[in-house]
């Protein structure tokens, strides 16, 4: 251990997990301190390596002889136990690195989240120059139920050994990891570790993601994170995790202003953007969720059952209100409710009561009978549309769930079963039922069916497919100068990437904006030029449906007063003079490249709506024609693309291409920094679509800097 890149990695994390020695630094006599507390947790869980006390008693602690300094420790000890305040962990770790110490579990708070980013910079730079693995600081502590190894600063008990197939919790809020692991436990769901990594000085979530992707005893990581601070070796983790197939759930903070406030202070994160960080993240394996209960619901389905389908739920019920309430809940949150075979309905419509009316949720009706749930059950679940079960049932013996789970128990499609009734209590002889299924179980009919929308978007993720083939580059690019260009470079730019602009040309003079207009025909459009003019519209500088070139003439000159008026210091290019375009629906298609995490593509509905409604779905800048074409779907403005009140269909497979092009684009410009086209006008399906305005920035982004 005697480098940076021994201060990272699965290797070091194997140190940190399962030390053959520890030193526990800061330790006194006083009951109940953090030194106490994980001297205790080291005997009650039988640690048999070499334990080492440092701190400022003359007396034995325990029977074993108090170092008065860390720089007393011999060589190589595994892992030290920081129980110091913030002010000592500098002196202190520097020792620690003098001695060629592996790990170091730091508790203290007071450096980062607090704005004190120099100090943790410069101990985590001592430990990282040392081979020092530091976990912490600012974290509560480490539980391996594989090895029988807890060390936590608030409470001592006894780990597990040996859990197998187990959900590893890992990130960066203790508090939260508690909850998961209560959650996990008072549902009966094996947990392999739980890790508190606080503000990531040294050891980060990537690290432990690598680590637990090679991990035979984990089959689902659960992560949260505030702060991604190598976002590229992150994907490359989660890439790895998809491609041994162990699922990824990952929580992420900063959706929200407030939220990304609270980062900051809570673990002294600096957020990224979130739309940039889920759709990359999504792409490179994880799922993403946006609250606790769907991390803990969709992590006890993916423990069971770790392949998730791409095919629909099938949903059998007793009651008809719920038929209907969860077909409006399903669209909601886009759960797909696939129609049954046909062969299906017919096994069914021969066992249920024949005045039923049977489809999918399939309601058994009163009339049923408990011998006719597992034939009803079997048919559900092997239907071939179908990609998960669930259950949704009054249950209040054990019977029906016997009965269903004779008919489900063949199959290895995942299922999930739900006993009516909120928190009425079950008995014993109904627990014991459900104990011998394989179906999840719950409480609530809401969670879960959020849980398998989540569960059946992420099989249709990790469906994809993965490695785009390289895009061919894009030849012919003018010449560009930093920062944002003028719109009429940068449609040059756009119609290189083969994306159709208005005929038109940039005129210096009115003379010249008369010359073109007559080439290109009436009506026109003239938008003064300048990179500095972004907000054109605003500033009075665009003329629509130029009839003639009196109209011209006399546009030009107010065009001009006005922007001389709006932007006294703008010194304008001329004015761009294009052919007025023909009317459709006006939609925004722009990227962003992000320079720590890479490029995402933006299309949403365009014009004023883009800021008005924030209709924006986000994809990789590889993204192929399927996911752009889903991406439209999933707009709110969708139905608009298909034509409504007598208009015709817009031509979306022209939109594909636009977006595919500034993929391409994006690749072949790695100075440009952002490009938006709004509004891109997509004409009636067959006739194209046209950039009518266009903002692209060079060389604007930068990694943030503490």
């Amino acid at each position: 251990m005697s480098g940076a890149e021994d201060a990272r990695g699965p290797k070091a994390v194997a140190r940190f997990l399962r030390p053959r020695s520890v030193a526990i630094i800061g330790i006194s006599t006083r009951a109940g301190s953090a030194g106490q507390i994980i001297l205790q947790c080291l005997k009650i869980n039988g640690f048999t390596g070499e334990v080492h006390l440092v701190g400022r008693t003359a007396e034995p602690i325990d029977g074993r002889r108090v170092l008065k300094s860390a720089d007393e420790l011999p060589d190589g000890v595994d892992l030290a136990v920081f129980t110091l305040p913030a002010a000592a962990v500098p002196e202190t770790m520097q020792a620690c690195a003098r001695h060629k110490v592996g790990s170091a579990l730091v508790f203290a708070a007071g450096f980062a989240e607090t704005g004190d980013y120099a100090t943790q910079d410069a101990v985590a730079a001592s430990a990282r120059a040392a081979g020092l693995a530091i976990v912490g600081p600012n974290c509560l502590g480490v539980t391996n139920n594989v090895d029988g190894v807890m060390l936590h600063m608030l409470y001592a008990r006894e780990a597990l050994r040996g859990v197998s197939e187990g959900v590893a919790i890992v990130g960066q809020s203790g508090g939260l990891l508690g909850h998961f692991q209560r959650a996990c436990d008072g549902r009966g769901i094996p947990v392999s570790y739980v890790i508190s990594t606080g503000n990531e000085a040294g050891l980060e979530t990537t690290d432990f993601i690598e680590f637990l992707v090679d991990d035979v005893a984990t089959r689902v990581i659960a992560a949260y994170c505030e702060e991604i601070r190598r976002p590229q070796a992150f994907l490359a983790a989660l890439k790895r995790a998809r491609a041994a197939g162990k699922p990824v759930v990952l929580m992420l903070a900063g959706r929200s202003v407030k939220a990304r406030k609270a980062a900051q202070s809570h673990t002294g994160a600096l957020v990224s953007d979130f739309a940039t960080v889920r759709t990359l993240a999504e792409d490179a394996g994880a799922i993403v969720v946006g609250t606790m209960d769907e991390a803990v619901d969709l992590v006890a389905i993916l423990q069971r059952f770790p392949v998730p389908p791409t095919k629909g739920v099938g949903v059998l019920t007793a009651s008809g209100a719920y038929v209907g309430l969860t077909n409006d809940f399903a669209e909601d949150i886009g759960l797909d409710l696939p129609e049954l075979d046909p062969a299906t309905l017919k096994t069914i419509s021969d066992t249920l009561p024949a005045y039923g009316n049977y489809g999918n949720p399939l309601d058994t009706t009163a009339g049923f009978t408990p011998a006719m749930l597992p034939a009803v059950a079997k048919a559900l679940i092997d239907d071939p549309n179908v990609g998960t079960l669930f259950i949704s049932f009054p249950i209040n013996t054990p019977i029906p769930v016997k009965a269903l789970n004779e008919g489900m128990a063949h199959s290895p499609k995942p299922k999930v079963m739900v006993a009516l009734g909120d928190t009425w209590t079950l008995g014993d002889d109904v627990m014991a039922a459900v104990h011998e299924s394989r179906a999840v179980f719950s409480r609530s009919s809401d969670r879960m069916l959020r849980a398998i929308a989540l569960y059946t978007r992420y099989g249709r993720l990790l469906a994809r497919t993965r490695e785009a083939a390289a895009a061919a580059p894009v030849a012919g690019l003018p010449k560009l100068g930093k920062g944002p260009q003028p719109e009429w470079l940068g449609k040059k730019i756009l119609a290189a990437a083969g994306i159709r602009v208005p005929d038109g040309a940039l005129a210096r003079t009115v003379d010249g904006a008369a010359t073109v207009a007559a080439q290109i025909g009436y009506p026109v459009v003239l938008k003064a030029q300048a990179a500095a003019l972004s907000h054109k519209t605003e500033a009075g500088a665009v003329a629509l449906n130029l009839v003639d070139e009196a109209a011209l003439r006399a546009a030009w000159d107010t065009t001009m007063r006005n922007v001389t008026r709006a932007a006294p210091d703008v010194k304008l290019d001329g004015a761009l003079i294009e052919k007025m375009s023909p009317r459709g629906i006006e939609l925004m298609v722009g990227a962003k490249r992000d320079p720590a995490w890479g490029t995402v593509l933006l299309l949403g509905l365009g014009g004023i709506w883009v800021e008005a409604l924030g209709d924006i779905q986000v994809l990789s800048g590889g993204a192929d024609t399927a996911q752009i074409m889903e991406a439209l779907r999933k707009l709110r403005g969708a139905k608009l693309l298909a034509g409504v009140r007598g208009a015709p269909p817009a031509d979306v497979d022209a939109t594909a291409q636009v977006v595919l092009a500034i993929g391409r684009l994006m690749q072949s410009a790695p100075e440009i920094a952002e490009i938006d086209i709004n509004p891109l006008m997509v004409h009636a399906n067959g006739h194209g679509a046209t950039a009518l305005d266009a903002l692209i920035v060079v060389g604007a982004c930068h990694p943030k800097n503490r």
